[in-house]
């Protein structure tokens, strides 16, 4: 995920809309479950998941968006501290953090960021995450 496009869907393949499509059904509450989505759609559970948090439809508040990151921290003081402060720096803000208590002196972190007001790319905000001395794994889980 280094780069983003907005392209014509005539030149996409057609599993990325009915990936689009499956996701809509399941938040919309049509359906329950993944695997009934999929069989309305008529894609594989697999492309459904190898997708679903890559294609989204351009919408009229893409502003208002939200991502999820999870990492390792070493357990020091300050470096949740200087994650935070990288994060502020991009101006994304912190909606939620959960942090799991330290095992072998690394504590497992997850945090929601609110993306309204954010300047640059996830990608970017991630390496600069992972350049944190005692920051490791830094992932993107998903954004909306």
């Amino acid at each position: 995920m280094e780069k983003y496009y907005i392209v014509d869907s005539s030149i996409l393949p057609e599993s990325f809309d009915k990936v689009i499509q499956a996701r809509q059904l399941l938040e919309s509450g049509k359906v329950k479950q993944v695997s009934e989505a999929v069989k309305v759609v008529g894609i594989s559970r697999g492309t459904f998941y190898k997708y679903k948090d890559l294609v989204f439809l351009p919408e009229e508040n893409m502003m208002d968006r939200k991502a999820v990151i999870s990492l390792m921290l070493e357990n020091q003081r300050g470096i949740l501290s200087k994650v935070l402060t990288t994060i502020s720096e991009s101006s994304a803000s912190v909606l939620t953090i959960n942090q799991n208590i330290p095992i072998h002196n690394i504590a497992s972190i997850v945090i929601s960021l609110d993306l309204s007001h954010f300047q640059g790319t996830i990608d970017n905000l991630l390496n600069h995450i992972r350049k944190v001395d005692g920051a490791s794994n830094v992932q993107l889980v998903s954004i909306e």
